[in-house]
C-alpha cells in the first residue's frame, strides 16, 4: 500500500505541470467569450489590458507579500530594469499591439499566427540553448517533429475548413457580434507578427528572469502594476476621450475582474511556475489546446459554425503535443541521471581516504 502510494504521488508531481497548464489554457478559454462579449459591448480593448492589470496586482500582492517575505530577493535596479522590460514586453506592447491587430485584420490570420508563438519559442530557445536538442536522441526528432505537426495542425485549423458540421441542438447563448472591421492587410499584419515575437521573446524573458528573481508572486505583482501603468500611457496617446475609461456594473467589469484575478493574476503565476520547473518551451506548446476548446464549446454553447478541418487539425494538433511532451520527458531523465551522477560522484569523494 505504501509502495502504491509513493507511486501514485511520484506521478502526481511528474504530471502536475502538465495538469496545471491544461487548467490554464481552459480558463483562457472562458476569458475569450467573456471578452468577446465585452468589447462588443463598447468597452476599450486597451482600458480592458490597464484595468486587467490593475486587479490582478491588486490580487496578487496580499499573497506576494506575506507568502514570499523569506524567499523574495532584494530588488536592485538592474533587476528592476529587467521587470520593467519584461513586462513592456508581455503587457504593455504584446497585448496592446494584439488586440490593435484585431481591428485590421482577419480572425483566421490573427488566430493561425498567435499560436505559432510555441514554435518561435521553441526556436528561440534552442538559439539561446535553453532548449536540449540532440537530433541524434529519438527524443530530439520528438521535438521537432511535434513543433512542426502542432503548427500543422494549427494551420489546418484556420485555413482549412472542409464541410460544416451540422448543429445538433439549438444554442443556449447568443452574442451578436460585431462585423465592423477597418481592414488594413499591412498594419494589420505588422502588428500580428510583431505582437507573435514579442509575446515569445516574453516567454524565454520569464524564464531568465526567475533564475535571479525566484518569486513567482512578487514577479506576477511586479508585471501586472508595471504592465498597467505602460499600457494607461499607451491608451492616453490613442484615445483621449474620459468616457473610454468609464465602466458599469456590467459585463465589462466581470470581464475585467475575470480577466485580472484569474488569467493574468493566478494564471500568469502558474506559468511562471510551470516555466521555472519545465522551461518557457514547455508552457507555450499548450497554447492551440485553448483554440480547440474555444472552437468545441462555441460550437456545442454559442451555435457558432464548426468546420471538418477544426476537427481534423484539432486531432493532429494534439498528436504534436504528445510528440513534443515525450521529447519534454527526455530531458527531464536527463536532469535526472545527471544528479544522480553528481551524488554518486559526491560519495565517492566523501569516502575517498
Amino acid at each position: 500500500m505504501e509502495n502504491e502510494g509513493s507511486k501514485e504521488g511520484s506521478n502526481y508531481r511528474r504530471f502536475k505541470p502538465h495538469l496545471l497548464m491544461v487548467l490554464s489554457q481552459m480558463g483562457y478559454t472562458f476569458l475569450y467569450f467573456i471578452t468577446e462579449a465585452s468589447f462588443n459591448h463598447g468597452m476599450n480593448p486597451h482600458v480592458y489590458i490597464t484595468y486587467r492589470h490593475v486587479v490582478s496586482g491588486l490580487v496578487i500582492f496580499p499573497f506576494a507579500y506575506f507568502l514570499e517575505r523569506k524567499v523574495r530577493p532584494k530588488l536592485t535596479l538592474a533587476l528592476f530594469v529587467e521587470i520593467f522590460i519584461l513586462s513592456l514586453m508581455g503587457v504593455g506592447l504584446t497585448l496592446n499591439m494584439y488586440f490593435a491587430s484585431l481591428s485590421y485584420t482577419s480572425p483566421t490570420f490573427l488566430a493561425s499566427m498567435v499560436n505559432t508563438i510555441a514554435s518561435l519559442t521553441f526556436v528561440i530557445a534552442v538559439m539561446l540553448r535553453m532548449e536540449v536538442l540532440d537530433l541524434r536522441n529519438p527524443r530530439g526528432v520528438a521535438k521537432v517533429l511535434g513543433t512542426l505537426v502542432s503548427l500543422g495542425g494549427v494551420m489546418t485549423m484556420t485555413l482549412y475548413k472542409g464541410p460544416i458540421m451540422k448543429n445538433l441542438w439549438d444554442p443556449p447563448i447568443h452574442i451578436q457580434r460585431n462585423k465592423t472591421i477597418h481592414e488594413n492587410w499591412l498594419k494589420g499584419s505588422t502588428l500580428t507578427v510583431a505582437s507573435c515575437v514579442t509575446w515569445s521573446i516574453w516567454y524565454i524573458m520569464q524564464a531568465l528572469t526567475l533564475k535571479r528573481y525566484p518569486a513567482q508572486l512578487s514577479l506576477t505583482t511586479w508585471m501586472s502594476f508595471i504592465g498597467a501603468a505602460l499600457s494607461a500611457v499607451f491608451t492616453v496617446c490613442v484615445d483621449h476621450t474620459r468616457q473610454a475609461w468609464t465602466i458599469g456594473f456590467n459585463i465589462d467589469l466581470w470581464s475585467t475582474l475575470y480577466g485580472g484575478a484569474v488569467c493574468s493574476g493566478l494564471i500568469i503565476f502558474v506559468q511562471l511556475w510551470c516555466t521555472e520547473e519545465k522551461g518557457p518551451v514547455f508552457v507555450t506548446m499548450f497554447n492551440p489546446l485553448s483554440t480547440i476548446l474555444v472552437a468545441v464549446l462555441a460550437y456545442f454553447i454559442v451555435g457558432e459554425k464548426l468546420y471538418m478541418g477544426s476537427i481534423i487539425g484539432a486531432v493532429i494538433v494534439i498528436v504534436g503535443l504528445y510528440l513534443l511532451s515525450w521529447g519534454k520527458e527526455g530531458d527531464r531523465e536527463a536532469e535526472i541521471k545527471s544528479e544522480e551522477e553528481s551524488n554518486t560522484a559526491h560519495d565517492e569523494g566523501v569516502l575517498a581516504p
